[in-house]
C-alpha cells in the first residue's frame, strides 16, 4: 500500500487532474472541503480483513489438529482374549470413552434441537437469528449510505457499531451452537453461513481496538435472506410447493443482488491497489440500481465501474448474474401469475348453492356438462358450478370458464386432499359430481380412480350427495363397500356400460327407442327452420322435449292414472309417463310406477312428464278444475286463487267407471316385412273381436281357423293370406252372449312373434317353426316339461347354468338352425379386451314381463375366447347361442340369418387407440357397411306369389309397402344399431346423408333414425340426475327392464343371477309395463292411420288398451317413389293435431298381459303350400284382418 503521509500535498499537487477523484476524497457529504483526520493518513483495512482470515484459518487448523489427534490416540485397539491381563485396562479405558461420548452426544443433540426449529425454543432462536441478521444488514445500509469506506471515530461515540457489536456477540454464540450440533466439524467450517460469520464478527471486535470502522464485508449478512423459506416453513406459513419455490427464488435473487452490490460498492469506493488513488464515489443504492440494470442486459450507461477491480468482478459476476436473472425472473413471474389464479378458497354467496365437479376435466367433458346443466329450459338454475382438478386448465378450457364466469369457478387441487376439499367447501356443497373418461385405455383403472375419489369425499363429509360416472357395471359393487354410500340420500351411480347396452337392448324391442330416450334426458331447444326438410323439423320438435317432475294439483286427487294422463295430454298438452307411489306403511320406500294399471292419484303425488320446458310442466300444479275446465288454450292455465283445492273430495272420480278396469293389450309381433316391425290385425269393432275370440278358442289342432256358420265370413283363401300373414287379435276381456265372460285363461295366448320361418321340405311343402327356434333344438324348449323359473326377485327369466360349449354353434350348425325374429350381436373383441358386460344387453331382453315364448333368441357372433370371460354373467339367461366367427365374415352373417333378425347390434370391446381417435370405430363402421352391401336369397322370406287382393290392397293403401315379405332381400333394410366411440364417425354410416362432420350427433341422420348410438349422449344424465333424483331411477327402470336396488345388491355379490321359487310377491313383479311398437297399417288402431290425428290415437289406445303412446317411428320419405328410402326417424311426443300415416309405427308403454303361456299344438302337419303355411300353420296363426268381412 502506498504511503499517503501527506494527503494535503497530494490533493494540492493534482491541479488539472481528475477532479471527481479529488472530490471523492476531499469533500464531505455536504460538498464543502474538510480536513482529513491524522488517523486516516494510514489505511488499516487490512487489519479488519486479516482478522477474518486468521479466525477462519485458526478454526480450520484447530479442527484439523483435533482430527489428527483423535486419529492417533483413539485408534481401535485389537481385541484381547478373555484371559488376557490387559483386558481390564482396555475395559476401563472404553468405559471412560463411552462416558465422554455420551456427554458429547447429549450436547450435540441439545444443540441440534436448538437450531433445527423442531421445538418452540428452536423456532424462537431461528427467527431471532434471522431478525438480528436483517437488523445488522440494515445498520450496514445506513453506514454504507452515509459514511466513507473507512472512517476514524471512537467506538464509544459510534452508536451503530455498538449495536452491531451486540448483534455479533449473539451471532458468535449461535456460531458455537451450530458448531456443536454439526456432525462434520470440518465441513461446517467451510459452509457459506460460517464464512458470513468469519467476515462480519471479528472486524466488529477489531474496531474497538483501532477506534476506527471499516465497512468491509458486512454486506454478506444479506446472504441470510436465503433462510427466509426455511423459517416460513418452520412457522407453517408456507405449505404448498409453489409458494415454497417462489420464496426460494425471490430470496436467492435478492441475496445475490444485494451482496454483489455491496462488493461493487466496496471496490469502487476503495479504488485500485496499491495506491488506491482512483476511488469512485458511489452510494450503495446506486450500486444496487447499477447491478439490476446490468443483470437485465439493458445497461443505460449512466453508471459504470471505473476501477479495475470493479470491472473485473463485474465480468465474472455477469456470467452468474445474467444466468440467474434469465432463469429466475421468468419462473418468479410464472409462479406469481399462476400461483394465486386457481388457488385461493371458494367464497360462497349467502343463500346460493354450489356443486363440486371433479374427475375427468377436459374441454369436451366440461362443455357437454355445462351445456346441459345451464340450459335455458331449466327453471332458475341458481347453482354455482365449482370444478376441482389437479392440472390448470388449458387455454380452450380457460376460455370456456371465462364465458361462464358468473356461474362457474375453477380451483386447482386434488379431490384426494382434505385441504383442497376445504378450499372448495365440499361439506357445504349441494352435491359432488365425479366425471369419468369415456375414452380411457383401461376402464377398470378409471373406475378405481373415481371410486377412490368418492371414498375421499365421503371420508371428508359423509353426508354429501355424490353422483358418479362408472365405466363398467361390475365396479358398482365396490361403491357398496363405502359405509356412508346411501342411494336413499341421493347418492347415485351412472354406469355407462349398463345404460349404453340397455339402450341398445330396448332398440331391439322397439327400434329407435334409444334415440327417443337419449333426447328426452338431454336439454335441447326446439328450433325448426323452413330451410330444413319436413322430417327434420318433425324430429327436431321431439328433441326439444325433456323429462320433468312436478307435483300434481289437488284436482287430480282420486283420478286413476289413465284418467290423469288423458287429462294432461288433452287439456294441459303434457305427457304424463309415471307417478311416484308412496309406501303404505310408515317409513316404507316410495316407488316409481310407469303407466300403472288402475293406480289412483293421491294428494301431493309427484308426476313424471315429457314437455318442452319447465314452465309448461307447471300447468300440472296450477290446474284447477273449477277455474280451468273450460279453457281451450293451455297457455292460459296459470296459478289461480282458489282456496279449496286441497279439500276436494278424494272420491270425486269414483263414478267414472272405476270398477271396469281398462282392458290390457299386449300386441303380438308380426313376421317381418319390408318396413313393418309389429302389426295388429283385426277391426276395432266389438262384434268382430268377439267372433275372433270364439274362432281362436275353437281352433282346430292343425292350426286352421274354424268359422261358424252364418257369420257372413267365407273361408280364408290363399290370396287373402298374403296380406294377413298370421295376425292375431288383442287379448281383451269381452262379454259374450248370455253373460259369459271370456278371460285370457280360457284360451292359449299366441306367441308374441306370431310366425315361424317356413322352410321348404323335400316334397315342396313347408314346415312351420317357432320364432328363433330350430326343429333340432325343440327338445330344449319343451314348455310342457320345463318349469318356468325366474330370478329371486321375479324381475327376469332365469335358467340353470349352461356351459359355453353347449351354446356354441359352428357355421354349419348355425346355417341348419333356421333362426327368425332373433337378435344378432356382432361383437368385435380381442381375447384380452376389457369386459363390456354383455349381461346388460341380454337382461332387458329377458325381463319377466315377457312370456317365455316371447323372448328373442340372442346370437352372439365374435371371438369365443372373449365371450368365455363374459359367460359367467350370461350362463343363467335362456336362449343364447354363440357363433365363433367374425362379424365381418359374410358367411357367418348368412349362417345366422342376419336378414331375418329383428335387430343386428354392432358392438366393439376393443380399446380405442390414442394415436388416431377416429379409427376407434373402424370395425363397427366396416361391419355396418358390409351388411348394408349384402343381398340375400328371396326363396325363404319373400312372398313372390301375389293375388288380386294384394294388388288392390297396395293400390288402395298408396304406401311405400310394396313388398310383403318376412326377410330383407337387401342388407340396407336389415334393422341394425351401431355403437360408436367417436361421435364424428357417424358421418360414415349412411352414404345417402349429407351430414357435416361438425354436426352434433343428435342432428345426424343415423342417430335420428335410431341406427347409431354413442356413449357421449349419456353425459346429460349427470345434470338430469342432480336436478331430479328420481329421473335416473325412471330411466334405468325403462332401460334395464326393471332392475331394482335389491337386484343390484345380489349382482354386486359377483355370483350372477340367482334363481328363486315363484311366490305371489315375486310373480307380482311381472306386472309392469314394457316398451313396444304398434303398427298403424292394420289392427284395431288402423283406423287412425287413415288421416287420423295423434291425439285421437293417444286417447283411444289409453282407454281401450291401457297403452301409453309416447312417439312415432315414421318413414323418412313418405312418397311412393321408387327411390324412396326405407329409413325411419323418431318423433317424440308429437302434438295432438299431428297427422298420422298408415305406415307409422307408434312407441307405446304397454301393460303386461297375464294370459297363459303359449303351448305348442300337439300336431304340426304341413297345410300344403307356402301361402297356406303363412296363414294357418305358423305358430299362433289364425284370426282375421279388417278387410276379411268387407
Amino acid at each position: 500500500m502506498a504511503n499517503l503521509t501527506d494527503l494535503d500535498q497530494a490533493v494540492a499537487g493534482m491541479s488539472g487532474c481528475d477532479q471527481s477523484t479529488v472530490e471523492s476524497l476531499a469533500e464531505d457529504p455536504t460538498g464543502s472541503p474538510f480536513e482529513v483526520d491524522d488517523c486516516l493518513k494510514v489505511r488499516k483495512y487490512y487489519c479488519f480483513l486479516l482478522s477474518s482470515i486468521f479466525t477462519f484459518l485458526a478454526g480450520f487448523l484447530i479442527v484439523l489438529l483435533w482430527r489428527a489427534f483423535a486419529f492417533i490416540c483413539c485408534r481401535k485397539e485389537p481385541e484381547l482374549g478373555p484371559n488376557d491381563p490387559k483386558q481390564k485396562e482396555q475395559k476401563a479405558s472404553r468405559n471412560k470413552q463411552e462416558f465422554e461420548g455420551t456427554f458429547m452426544t447429549e450436547a450435540k443433540d441439545w444443540a441440534g434441537e436448538l437450531i433445527s426449529g423442531q421445538t418452540t425454543t428452536g423456532r424462537i432462536l431461528v427467527v431471532l437469528v434471522f431478525i438480528l441478521s436483517i437488523a445488522s444488514l440494515i445498520i450496514y445500509f445506513v453506514d454504507a449510505s452515509n459514511e466513507e469506506v473507512e472512517r476514524c471515530q471512537p467506538w464509544s461515540t459510534n452508536i451503530t457499531q455498538q449495536i452491531d457489536l451486540a448483534f455479533n456477540i449473539f451471532f458468535m454464540v449461535y456460531f458455537f451452537i451450530r458448531f456443536i450440533a454439526a456432525s462434520d466439524k470440518l465441513w461446517f467450517m467451510l459452509e457459506m453461513y460460517s464464512f458470513v460469520d468469519y467476515f462480519t464478527i471479528p472486524p466488529s471486535f477489531v474496531s474497538i481496538y483501532l477506534d476506527r470502522t471499516w465497512i468491509g464485508l458486512r454486506f454478506l449478512r444479506a446472504l441470510r435472506l436465503m433462510t427466509v423459506p426455511d423459517i416460513l416453513q418452520y412457522l407453517n406459513v408456507l405449505k404448498t410447493s409453489s409458494s415454497i419455490r417462489l420464496a426460494q427464488l425471490v430470496s436467492i435473487f435478492i441475496s445475490v443482488w444485494l451482496t454483489a452490490a455491496g462488493i461493487i460498492h466496496l471496490l469502487e469506493n476503495s479504488g485500485d491497489p496499491l495506491d488506491f488513488d482512483n476511488a469512485h464515489r458511489l452510494s450503495y443504492w446506486t450500486c444496487v440500481y447499477f447491478l439490476i440494470v446490468t443483470m437485465s442486459t439493458v445497461g443505460y450507461g449512466d453508471v459504470y465501474c471505473e476501477t479495475v477491480l470493479g470491472r473485473t468482478f463485474l465480468v465474472f459476476f455477469l456470467l452468474v448474474g445474467l444466468a440467474m436473472f434469465a432463469s429466475s425472473i421468468p419462473e418468479i413471474i410464472e409462479l406469481v401469475g399462476s400461483g394465486n389464479k386457481y388457488g385461493g378458497e371458494l367464497k360462497r354467496e349467502h343463500g346460493k348453492r354450489h356443486i363440486v365437479v371433479c374427475g375427468h376435466i377436459t374441454y369436451e367433458s366440461v362443455s357437454h356438462f355445462l351445456k346441459d346443466f345451464l340450459h335455458e329450459d331449466r327453471e332458475d338454475v341458481d347453482v354455482e358450478v365449482v370444478f376441482l382438478h389437479r392440472k390448470p386448465p388449458d387455454l380452450e378450457l380457460e376460455g370456456l370458464f371465462k364465458r361462464h364466469f358468473t356461474t362457474v369457478e375453477f380451483f386447482q387441487g386434488t379431490i384426494m386432499n382434505p385441504i383442497d376439499l376445504q378450499r372448495v367447501k365440499v361439506h357445504e356443497a349441494d352435491a359432488c359430481l365425479v366425471l369419468a373418461n369415456k375414452y380411457c385405455q383401461d376402464p377398470d383403472a378409471e373406475d378405481a380412480a373415481n371410486i377412490m375419489r368418492v371414498i375421499s369425499i365421503k371420508n371428508y363429509s359423509d353426508d354429501i350427495r355424490v353422483i358418479i360416472q362408472l365405466m363398467q357395471y361390475h365396479n358398482k359393487a365396490y361403491l357398496l363397500n363405502i359405509p356412508s354410500w346411501d342411494w336413499k340420500q341421493g347418492d347415485d351411480v351412472i354406469c355407462l356400460a349398463e345404460l349404453k347396452l340397455g339402450f341398445i337392448a330396448q332398440s331391439c324391442l322397439a327400434p329407435g327407442f334409444s334415440t327417443m330416450m337419449a333426447n328426452l334426458f338431454a336439454m335441447r331447444s326446439f328450433k325448426t327452420s323452413p330451410d330444413t326438410q319436413a322430417w327434420q323439423n318433425d324430429y327436431l320438435q321431439g328433441t326439444g322435449c325433456e323429462m320433468y317432475t312436478e307435483t300434481l294439483s289437488p284436482s287430480f286427487t282420486g283420478m286413476t292414472f289413465p284418467q290423469a294422463s288423458e287429462l294432461c295430454f288433452s287439456k294441459l298438452k303434457l305427457l304424463l309417463l309415471a307417478i311416484e307411489i308412496k309406501g303404505n306403511e310408515d317409513g316404507a320406500d316410495s316407488k316409481i310406477s310407469i303407466n300403472p294399471r288402475g293406480a289412483k292419484i293421491q294428494a301431493n303425488t309427484q308426476g313424471f312428464f315429457i314437455a318442452q320446458s319447465a314452465d309448461e310442466v307447471k300447468r300440472a300444479w296450477f290446474y284447477c278444475k273449477a277455474c280451468h275446465e273450460d279453457i281451450k288454450d293451455e297457455t292460459l292455465i296459470k296459478k289461480c286463487k282458489c282456496k279449496n283445492l286441497a279439500v276436494q273430495p278424494r272420491n270425486k272420480f269414483d263414478d267414472l267407471d272405476d270398477h271396469h278396469p281398462a282392458p290390457t293389450f299386449t300386441p303380438p309381433e308380426l313376421p317381418k316385412r319390408v318396413h313393418v316391425r309389429r302389426s295388429i290385425s283385426g277391426d276395432i269393432t266389438r262384434d268382430r273381436e268377439d267372433m275372433n275370440l270364439l274362432n281362436r278358442h275353437n281352433r282346430r289342432p292343425n292350426g286352421s281357423t274354424s268359422m261358424g256358420p252364418g257369420n257372413g265370413t267365407t273361408a280364408l283363401h290363399s290370396s287373402a293370406a298374403v296380406k294377413q300373414v298370421n295376425k292375431v287379435k288383442p287379448t281383451v276381456n269381452r262379454q259374450l252372449e248370455g253373460g259369459q265372460v271370456m278371460s285370457p285363461s280360457q284360451y292359449n295366448r299366441p306367441t308374441s312373434r306370431s310366425t315361424g320361418t317356413g322352410s321348404q321340405n323335400a316334397n315342396g311343402g313347408s314346415v312351420s317353426l317357432p320364432a328363433g327356434i330350430a326343429d333340432d333344438q325343440s327338445k330344449d324348449f319343451d314348455f310342457e316339461k320345463t318349469e318356468m323359473k325366474y330370478d329371486s326377485t321375479g324381475m327376469f327369466h332365469w335358467s340353470p347354468a349352461k356351459s359355453l360349449e353347449d351354446c356354441i354353434l359352428d357355421r354349419n350348425q348355425a346355417a341348419m338352425t333356421v333362426l327368425n325374429g332373433h337378435v344378432v350381436v356382432c361383437l368385435f373383441a380381442d381375447p384380452d379386451s376389457p369386459l363390456i358386460g354383455l349381461r346388460n344387453l341380454v337382461m332387458p331382453l329377458r325381463a319377466s314381463n315377457f312370456h317365455y315364448h316371447e323372448l328373442k333368441h340372442v346370437v352372439i357372433v365374435g371371438s369365443v375366447d372373449y365371450i368365455r370371460r363374459e359367460w359367467k354373467m350370461l350362463q343363467n339367461l335362456p336362449k343364447i347361442s354363440v357363433l365363433n366367427g367374425s362379424p365381418l365374415s359374410r358367411a357367418d352373417l348368412r349362417a345366422v340369418n342376419v336378414n331375418l333378425c329383428d335387430m343386428c347390434c354392432i358392438l366393439s370391446a376393443k380399446v380405442p387407440s390414442n394415436d388416431d381417435p377416429t379409427l376407434a370405430d373402424k370395425e363397427a363402421i366396416l361391419a355396418s357397411l358390409n351388411i348394408k352391401a349384402m343381398t340375400f336369397d328371396d326363396t325363404i322370406g319373400v312372398l313372390s306369389q301375389r293375388g288380386p287382393e294384394f294388388d288392390n290392397l297396395t293400390a288402395a293403401a298408396g304406401s311405400p309397402i310394396v313388398l310383403q315379405r318376412r326377410g330383407s332381400v337387401y342388407g340396407a333394410n336389415v334393422p341394425m344399431i351401431t355403437e360408436l366411440v367417436n361421435d364424428s364417425n357417424v358421418q360414415f354410416l349412411d352414404q345417402d346423408d349429407d351430414d357435416d362432420p361438425d354436426t352434433e350427433l343428435y342432428l345426424t341422420q343415423p342417430f335420428a333414425c335410431g341406427t347409431a348410438f354413442a356413449v357421449s349422449v349419456l353425459d346429460s344424465l349427470m345434470s338430469t340426475t342432480y336436478f331430479n333424483q328420481n329421473a335416473l331411477t325412471l330411466i334405468r327402470s325403462l332401460i334395464t327392464g326393471g332392475a331394482t336396488p335389491e337386484l343390484e345388491l345380489i349382482l354386486a355379490e359377483g355370483a350372477g343371477l340367482r334363481g328363486g321359487y315363484s311366490t305371489p310377491e315375486s310373480l307380482s313383479n311381472r306386472d309392469r309395463c314394457r316398451v313396444g311398437q304398434i303398427s298403424l297399417y292394420d289392427g284395431p288402431l288402423a283406423q287412425f292411420g287413415e288421416c287420423g290425428k295423434y291425439g285421437d290415437l293417444f286417447v283411444a289406445a289409453l282407454k281401450s288398451y291401457g297403452m301409453l303412446c309416447i312417439g312415432l317411428y315414421r318413414f323418412r320419405d313418405t312418397s311412393s317413389s321408387c327411390d324412396a328410402s326405407s329409413k325411419r326417424y323418431v318423433i317424440t311426443n308429437p302434438p295432438d293435431d299431428f297427422s298420422l300415416l298408415p305406415t307409422d309405427q307408434v312407441f307405446v308403454l304397454m301393460q303386461f298381459d297375464p294370459g297363459l303361456e303359449y303351448k305348442p299344438p300337439a300336431v304340426r302337419a304341413p297345410t300344403g303350400g307356402r301361402n297356406a303355411n303363412t296363414q294357418g300353420s305358423g305358430v299362433g296363426g289364425g284370426g282375421s284382418n279388417k278387410d276379411d268381412n268387407s
